[in-house]
């Protein structure tokens, strides 16, 4: 190698890291970053009140004291009733959902009440499951569930409805029974709409959380916004909130990334880099 070369060498050592760093730094987090900016601008300013908006540095500050408290039990108590009742409300939303989309009868016996009930808002169910199932995790489990099965349920009736004959009669010609059809041919097939459905589904069951803390629970992220409203601190508000994003984006990620790797194999179309 020609001394001329080495320094290219080296000087594209050097710049391979950089290219790598940047290549992965998430771009996603540059909107945030500047309205952080602005917004401490704003209220180191007096452009917006402190007592209405506090800054940036002061909701570092409210976070570092709640990390050394109860923040990790708040998020703890939230992310288990969401997991129970997630689970619950999918679990059911694929099986019924799958059902539905496979029979028609079964459809209009049942379809046009799941989506009477569909337009109910969360908190409309909150009064009656406290009227029986009383103010413990039930009440909450249940509402969550009740939130989180919609969208899983539509989009798995979707999934099925758009799964290719073809398969489902060479299924019928190897003598699959009902269950068997659901099993090997009909969930596997409706799996883009189902990943669509408990993405969507994960998201009502954070709100629906907030929802059944807010009345009544004695820790969680919606009891947090509870406490910082009776106290009049809009930076634990504030606080709650931002937890309860990132706890949603982070859970979300994770279901996207399932969902890449369980959809790796499908050729389609991921959009285009251009602005």
């Amino acid at each position: 190698m020609t001394s001329r070369a080495q320094p290219a060498v080296r000087h594209a050592a050097v710049w391979q890291p950089a290219r790598r760093l940047l290549r992965f730094t998430p771009v996603g987090l540059v909107l945030p970053a500047v309205l952080l900016a602005l917004l401490e601008l704003a209220v180191g300013s007096g452009w917006i009140p402190g007592h209405l908006m506090p800054a940036p540095s002061e909701l570092l500050v409210t976070f570092r004291e709640l990390a050394s408290g109860p923040l990790w039990l708040h998020i703890a108590a939230s992310a288990q009733r969401v997991l129970l009742g997630f689970a619950v409300g999918a679990g059911l939303a694929i099986l019924l959902g799958t059902l539905v989309g496979m029979n028609r009868r079964l459809e209009a016996w049942v379809d046009p009440t799941f989506q009477a009930l569909r337009a109910v808002p969360g908190l409309a169910w909150v009064p009656l499951l406290l009227i029986w199932l009383g103010i413990d995790e039930t009440s909450k489990i249940t509402l969550i569930a009740i939130g989180s099965f919609f969208p899983v349920y539509m989009n798995m009736v979707a999934g099925v409805r758009n799964v290719d004959r073809k398969l489902v009669e060479v299924g019928s010609q190897l003598g699959f029974s009902q269950a068997a059809l659901m099993r090997r041919i009909m969930v596997p097939a409706a799996l883009p709409y189902l990943l669509t459905g408990l993405r969507n589904g994960l998201s009502m069951a954070w709100l629906c959380v907030v929802a059944a803390e807010l009345l009544a629970a004695t820790e969680g992220i919606g009891y947090l916004l509870t406490d910082g409203r009776e106290v009049s601190r809009p930076d634990l508000v504030l606080a709650a909130i931002i937890t309860l994003a990132l706890m949603g984006k982070l859970t979300d990620s994770l279901l996207k990334h399932a969902e890449g790797r369980l959809l790796g194999w499908r050729d389609s179309y991921n959009g285009e880099d251009k602005p």
